[in-house]
């Protein structure tokens, strides 16, 4: 009897060890399953965007004063979507710009005209790739004080103005007074691009008025009731100014400066806007370039008043 107990009593012992042995090895497995979706979830959390960038890098921005509205609301809103991130944009033409990139000193050029092949062999010089990003599009509105009855110009009225051909508001319809005249500094993009396209490749009028930035020329012609200058379609806001619609001949429907007209390409005076870098943009500058082509960049173009791509 006593020995009938002792097996049944060892029966039982080996019994709950297998049916503990069976809960651990189903822990382990669970577990095993557990941690695995735990690190699935820990890699898609924390994606290319977060773990896999250095957001310690500032990216130094440079170039356009018609675009660098537009560049400090890119950096802005980038910085808003990414905490992590710093940004620095400045004008000073886009020459500068240019010339900083590929002097290596900032990420990105912010150019209201095409790089020249100058510049390009500047670049190769100095083992640097320019990679060009067109990301939106830009009127340039010819501008007026208010006050002018000069409404509509034809693309050679306004080469003859500039160039000082033609110096009398008279020629063109308006008052009997000299016509003073509001140009950028030659480092500009804007500059380069209207001498080029407007004026033909002919030179500015010596008279003219250089001024350091296109604020600077609103600036003048709203405290000017005979001035006349070219600035970006966004700064046409300001009340103190009036545009002219511009006819690519005398003759020829004239259109105003505004979105729609250059979204259809009837408004003669447009051009893109780039962003140059060293090679294709890597790690967060890749990241910003991705935000500024993107829905909410492309948006930003549109808020400021120039023509998204995208």
């Amino acid at each position: 009897m006593k020995k009938a107990i002792l097996v049944f009593a060892l029966i039982l012992v080996g019994s709950l060890v297998l049916f503990g042995c069976g809960d651990d090895n189903g822990d382990t497995a669970d577990n095993g399953t557990n941690n695995e979706e735990s690190g699935t979830n820990e890699e898609s959390g924390n994606g290319e965007e977060s773990s896999d960038i250095d957001f310690s890098k500032m990216i130094e921005a440079r170039g356009s004063d018609t675009m660098v509205n537009l560049g400090q609301r890119w950096a802005e809103e980038f910085m808003d979507e990414y905490s992590e991130a710093s940004m620095s944009v400045t004008g000073g033409g886009s020459g500068t710009g240019i010339a900083a990139m590929i002097n290596g000193t900032i990420d990105i050029a912010l150019s209201s005209r095409a790089i020249r092949e100058e510049e390009i062999d500047q670049a190769a010089e100095n083992d640097v790739e320019v990679v060009e990003h067109i990301t939106g599009r830009d009127g340039i509105a010819i501008a007026v004080h208010p006050s002018n009855p000069v409404k509509e110009l034809t693309m050679g009225d306004i080469k003859a103005i500039f160039t000082g051909e033609k110096t009398n508001w008279s020629d063109f319809g308006g008052n009997d007074a000299e016509i003073t005249l509001y140009s950028r500094e030659s480092n500009s993009g804007t500059y380069v691009f209207f001498r080029e396209f407007v004026l033909e490749d002919e030179d500015y009028a010596s008279f003219a008025n250089l001024m350091p930035s296109t604020q600077a020329i609103v600036e003048g012609v709203i405290q000017d009731e005979n001035g006349i200058g070219y600035i970006g379609l966004a700064y046409l806001d300001d009340d103190g100014i009036q545009g002219v619609s511009v006819a690519v001949e005398e003759g020829a429907e004239a259109f105003f400066p505004d979105m729609e007209n250059i979204v259809a390409g009837d408004y003669p005076v447009a051009r893109p806007l780039f962003l140059y870098t060293d090679g294709e943009p890597q790690g967060v500058v890749e990241l910003f370039m991705d935000f500024v082509m993107g829905t909410q960049g492309q948006q930003i173009v549109e808020d400021i008043g120039f023509v998204p791509v995208q």
